[in-house]
């Protein structure tokens, strides 16, 4: 039984040393997110920190209103693409790790 302790204490380590792993490769990457039109970018880092926003010169001539509607949905956009890249990547942690196929999934959520 005390094998069986260790080897589960051992593999919680590396899962929990190759998550971070990522999670920092992550944060070291930038997702561009963009609105309809591509009048706005909005880039975020891998952990969904704001990087930066461009506004191009015809968003301003939209008024403020819209250009504060574009700027969400860019942002949404960059939002969505970082997530995604954390779910694959952490998919494909789980799955380097041996675990059985939809146990990976605690991860994506």
């Amino acid at each position: 039984m005390q094998t069986l302790f260790e080897t589960v204490k051992k593999a919680q380590m590396v899962v929990r040393v190759e998550a971070v792993r990522v999670q920092q490769e992550l944060a070291a990457e930038e997702f561009d997110g963009y609105c309809e039109g591509e009048l706005i970018k909005v880039t975020l880092s891998g952990n969904q920190q704001p990087v930066r926003t461009e506004i191009t010169e015809a968003a301003m001539e939209l008024g403020a209103e819209k250009v504060a509607l574009l700027v969400t949905e860019a942002y949404k956009d960059a939002h969505q693409k970082s997530i995604q890249a954390v779910k694959e990547r952490m998919g494909n942690l789980a799955q380097s790790l041996g675990m059985p196929p939809g146990l990976g999934d605690v991860f994506k959520q």
